[in-house]
């Protein structure tokens, strides 16, 4: 904690430099260019409603309620599921010719990537500015009562060609302390904190409290009687211990699964690449790349943004020594969970993805009706799609009106993007909290249409298949191919399926797990 007179000085320097220049400054500012305009300042209404007019879209359907007690409640009768049959085919040219090659595949791939471009999550501009990666904290910490170090590393995204919008992304990345070789990594969005500070030793913590004391009663005198009357009173306490939470499954915690089996993690701030709403478009990265101003109709949303920077974190990790960078998976939940296949889906490099009740947007099915529907993203979560999503949820347009049956793509052709690479699809129960809305069975069905596409490309699906393709009984595990199912009994996490992922990771990296999944 800096002192009051340090406080001073720092105010009181930046004033008397800026006095000490006063005349020169004033001269360049003459010829100096002016600076551009502010970034455009909108609450989420007032941007979904610029992209209406930029859309022609006069009124949106409202979306359903996830109250099955509420008057427009969600559809969750499986016979009222499927009013829309032309979920198109991954193996299906647009021209109607079959994929039977990996040739035709490439080909086929860039249609698909072309449909989501456009209609779904928006084009990642051309033009984005470089990151220049910097560790700001190194801490030596315990996870699972193994060593581990801990790394605070901070992307800058250069952000020279507009000052007026910084973008940092934020990650700490956790590996073992002494490995034998390089460590495979699991990107995992979410809060990025560090696991286990390092805490100071009872002779340090007595000096900081020495020092702290003497600060305060410096900053006001009467705080010295109080220290008095209190004698063995200390600002700063030992935290106490607290041993670690497990998981719903009864398992500890992910980081201690992930360590023990010699991984790393890094967790990944994604509100430091982007902000999870639609008033911060015109900030992060999509408002850097616009200077500042609202986006186009196929710009991109929130989720692929997400995207980008878990591929500028894979960028940073190929070239860190103590990390195997072939083997870098990614994984997230809900909507972090989508944002982990639009990753897998669009960079190749990634070796594996581990995706979390992820539902509409993500796995599931978008022509089913089922819980969660397209306007439920065109309404509320338009900022994670690209903008021209929202014309599938209008009601009354210049173009008439449009809905799920006209997105050209869906989920399981998005699923199918991420062969032959290693892909599992988590869910838990809606009795755990998992909720209907998600709609495990179109996530079921979108992951078994998607599973030819992996022995095309030398890979192996879904293995076993039932038959017939019914979705498995929870803790039922297909995990023989590089395409895994496993629907836990727990809520809406993907823990108690980690150690699941881990060693059916492993053993198709060829390397040892501690975990069994012969369950």
């Amino acid at each position: 904690m800096p002192s009051l007179r340090s406080l001073l000085f720092l105010i009181v320097l930046p004033l008397t430099s800026c006095l000490s220049t006063a005349a020169p400054r004033a001269e360049a500012q003459n010829s100096a260019p002016q600076p551009a305009a502010p970034p455009v300042t909108f609450t989420d209404e007032q941007d979904q409603q610029n992209m209406m007019k930029q859309l022609g879209i006069r009124a949106l359907r409202p979306g359903p309620s996830g109250d099955e007690k509420a008057p427009n409640h969600a559809n969750y009768d499986e016979r009222k599921a499927n009013p829309l049959s032309n979920v198109p085919d991954a193996l299906t040219l647009n021209d109607g010719q079959k994929v039977t090659s990996p040739q035709l595949w490439a080909k086929r791939r860039a249609e698909i990537i072309e449909g989501f471009d456009c209609c779904v999550y928006g084009r990642v501009p051309g033009n984005l500015p470089q990151v220049t990666w910097s560790v700001a904290t190194v801490d030596r910490e315990r996870v699972g009562f193994r060593s581990v170090i801990a790394k605070e590393i901070i992307g800058h995204v250069d952000n020279s060609a507009y000052p007026q919008i910084n973008v940092n992304i934020r990650m700490i990345l956790v590996t073992p302390a002494n490995p034998d070789k390089p460590v495979p990594v699991l990107i995992m969005f979410g809060p990025a904190a560090f696991p286990a500070p390092n805490e100071p030793s009872e002779e340090q913590l007595a000096r900081i409290n020495r020092a702290l004391k003497s600060l305060l009663v410096e900053q006001d005198p009467s705080l010295k009687e109080i220290f008095e009357l209190h004698p063995a009173y200390q600002p700063q306490m030992p935290r106490p211990f607290q041993p670690a939470q497990t998981n719903a499954d009864g398992d500890p915690p992910n980081p201690w699964e992930l360590i023990a089996d010699g991984w790393g993690f890094a967790l990944l701030d994604p509100a430091s690449i982007q902000a999870d709403n639609g008033a911060g478009l015109t900030r992060g990265v999509i408002g850097l790349a616009n200077h500042g101003q609202p986006r186009r109709p196929e710009d991109w949303g929130s989720l692929r943004a997400w995207a980008w920077g878990a591929g500028r974190v894979l960028d940073y990790l190929e070239n860190d020594p103590s990390v195997d960078g072939k083997h870098v998976a990614i994984e997230g939940v809900s909507r972090y969970g989508k944002a982990a296949l639009v990753t897998m889906a669009f960079d190749p490099r990634f070796a594996a993805a581990l995706v979390g009740s992820s539902g509409k947007g993500g796995a599931t099915l978008l022509q089913r009706n089922f819980g969660e529907a397209v306007e439920s993203l065109t309404g509320g979560e338009y900022y994670w799609m690209a903008g021209n999503f929202m014309k599938y949820g209008a009601s009354d347009a210049t173009f008439g009106s449009k809905n799920a049956a006209d997105i050209p793509v869906d989920s399981n052709e998005l699923i199918a993007l991420c062969a032959p690479r290693l892909t599992f699809i988590s869910y838990g129960v809606p009795e755990k909290g998992d909720a209907k809305w998600l709609d495990h069975e179109g996530s079921w069905r979108a992951t078994v249409a998607a599973s030819p596409v992996w022995p095309l490309l030398g890979g192996i699906g879904l293995t076993p298949m039932p038959d017939p393709p019914q979705m498995p009984p929870m803790n039922t595990s297909l995990l023989q191919g590089q395409l895994a199912w496993r629907q836990h009994d727990g809520g809406h996490t993907d823990a108690p399926n980690m150690k699941y992922f881990l060693g059916w990771a492993d053993k198709r990296m060829g390397r040892t797990s501690v975990f069994d999944i012969t369950q």
